[in-house]
């Protein structure tokens, strides 16, 4: 009897210690030793959460330590993008508004049924009480295109899209009074770029435009917070090298006419002693060269991940 090996993530059960870092009087980060983070900001009169958490049930611990610091009513969800994993706990918080960029709602109309099923079935953990996700989908209540600017009585926040990078609807929220960023998965910190969805040719560019913003803070995607501008810049060092190495090592197969699976195994090889330590390297690798290799042939636009695309590509490159 022949075994298809699993998703790397389907072994991947053990519970994460989770940390809740005041980076000042307003912001707050959320993080699990490199499973999604959710930021935080604290307003004169209201409360703003940036990413869910994957179900409502794993967001009642967000909640609970937002319940911790302040009274206030949570009244805004921004979604950094439309992954399951960082949208379908939004109910739990009883926001009046959920906002998005329009290229997110586009995503979540078209690919967003099929992510939410690829997603619970690649990575189990991240679900915990999956069945506590009501029916459907998470949607935005106002959307936006390029900037946004909300103030929460004096806390001026911004909602920004800065490029294509993690998916075509990347946006931040970025403090200017406190020169703190929240990144979504546009940086991540010692946890390896999910990158099937990704815009390899303009990421490097966007991270350049988040640089421009001089953060001295910065909450990233998955990883600890980044609470110096030494560590804001090693996280934006980091993202980028992979990135870059990633579609170099893949462009550079593609162009000897190399198939998939060989582009695959060299790119695997020569990243993996410099990035293998990441959190999720061996889960984020076929996904990410399978996209990689992608858009340095024939789809500039990422393709839709169907539980079914999945399994095919897993067994492809790693059955």
């Amino acid at each position: 009897m022949s075994t298809v090996k699993t998703f790397a993530s389907a072994a991947d059960l053990e519970v994460k210690k989770v940390s809740f870092d005041k980076l000042s009087d307003h912001a707050y980060a959320y993080t699990a030793e490199g499973d999604p983070n959710t930021g935080i900001i604290i307003g004169d009169n209201a409360v703003m959460v940036i990413d869910t958490q994957a179900t409502p049930v794993m967001a009642q611990d967000v909640i609970r330590r937002i319940r911790e610091v302040t009274d206030k009513p949570i009244q805004y969800v921004l979604l950094s993008h439309y992954h399951a994993v960082r949208v379908l706990g939004a109910s739990a918080y009883g926001a009046e508004h959920i906002i998005a960029s329009e290229d997110t709602r586009d995503l979540i109309v078209e690919r967003g049924q099929f992510d939410k099923d690829s997603e619970i079935g690649r990575f189990p953990r991240l679900f915990q009480n999956v069945e506590s996700v009501p029916d459907g989908l998470t949607w935005p209540t106002m959307t936006f295109n390029q900037k946004m600017t909300l103030w929460l009585g004096s806390v001026e926040v911004q909602i920004l899209q800065l490029g294509r990078g993690h998916t075509k609807g990347d946006t931040v929220a970025w403090l200017p009074q406190e020169k703190i960023l929240f990144s979504g998965d546009l940086v991540e910190f010692d946890a390896t770029p999910y990158a099937g969805d990704a815009y390899f040719q303009d990421w490097p560019q966007t991270l350049d435009n988040i640089a421009a913003l001089k953060p001295e803070k910065l909450v990233p995607g998955r990883g600890a917070a980044l609470q110096t501008p030494e560590q804001v810049q090693a996280g934006l060092a980091g993202t980028r090298a992979f990135i870059s190495d990633l579609y170099a090592s893949v462009k550079e197969g593609a162009a000897k006419g190399e198939d998939l699976r060989k582009v695959y195994e060299a790119t695997f090889a020569k990243l993996q002693p410099k990035y293998g330590h990441w959190v999720i390297f061996n889960h984020c690798m076929p996904f990410d060269v399978t996209r990689a290799y992608d858009e340095a042939t024939t789809f500039p636009d990422p393709r839709i991940w169907t539980a079914e695309r999945d399994v095919a590509m897993w067994k492809a490159l790693e059955g």
